[in-house]
């Protein structure tokens, strides 16, 4: 007898993301989608996906969904947080431009519900993550540090979260916080490059899915460790990934490196 399929909720299903990502659960087979939510008075409200019709986004609309897959906009996330408590339904995040302040919001939420939180949820960006911690931790402050990300014209928010994400993961591995090292933005008679410091610059144009680059800039070297994507199908299929790990675990914040060593671990295991 066949495993009872994982019933996911998927918000923002016109979107570039939640389409893809409803489209992926449909053609799985050991997933079901059950919700599938757009923005109300969006003029999808009421076509079919799949055996549904879209909903509006409401409070009651998760129905019976073990696990929402929300990549829509912080406010949005934000309502559907509080649906997810009411619920009992555990969430893949995919949203970015939160304050500090709207992720002490997800922080709290977590100690009632496993809840995994990914500016990025491409496998592969995963495993980049750990590479950029290795560098970091190996190569001193003589090696300058420069991230520099492109998106699409349609991005709202920049620096993107994924290179927020690895400044973070560089900081932390040199053994201080993000915020005593970024230099968001250069202008004018800027002075000399400050010892220690992560550079970012964000472009944005065109169609461009997304593009990361992280520099380790040394006297006599450069070593680049970057990530391209050429399609937006790997982050629906760890989005995915990370719905099916989640939705497992206990309540608490999880990441998609949390995923892969969970993958990493069934491999092993399968040998």
């Amino acid at each position: 007898m066949s495993a009872t399929p994982l019933r996911v909720a998927v918000a923002g299903v016109t979107g570039r993301m939640g389409r893809l990502i409803a489209e992926q659960v449909l053609a799985a087979p050991d997933l079901q989608l059950v919700a599938a939510l757009a923005r109300e008075g969006n003029a999808a409200v009421g076509s079919p996906l799949g055996d549904l019709r879209i909903a509006p986004d409401q409070p009651d609309q998760l129905g019976d969904a073990q696990v929402l897959i929300d990549f829509t906009r912080v406010n949005a996330t934000l309502a559907h947080l509080e649906s997810c408590q009411a619920s009992g339904c555990a969430m893949v995040i995919g949203t970015t431009g939160f304050s500090a302040v709207e992720m002490a919001r997800i922080h709290e939420a977590a100690q009632q519900l496993p809840i995994l939180w990914a500016p990025n949820t491409s496998l592969g960006v995963a495993v980049v993550m750990e590479l950029l911690r290795q560098a970091g931790q190996r190569l001193g402050p003589d090696y300058d540090v420069e991230i520099v990300e492109a998106h699409h014209r349609h991005k709202v928010d920049a620096p993107s979260g994924t290179a927020l994400q690895m400044g973070e993961v560089v900081a932390a591995a040199r053994g201080h916080a993000l915020r005593d090292a970024a230099v968001l933005s250069r202008e004018g008679q800027t002075g000399p490059r400050p010892r220690g410091a992560i550079g970012f610059a964000a472009v944005r144009g065109g169609a461009i899915i997304g593009d990361h680059q992280v520099m380790f800039c040394g006297e006599h070297e450069v070593i680049e460790i970057a990530h391209r994507s050429s399609s937006r199908a790997h982050y629906a299929s760890g989005a995915l990934a990370a719905a099916r790990f989640v939705q497992r675990q206990r309540p608490g914040l999880y990441s998609m490196a949390d995923v892969v060593a969970a993958m990493g671990s069934q491999a092993g295991a399968a040998r």
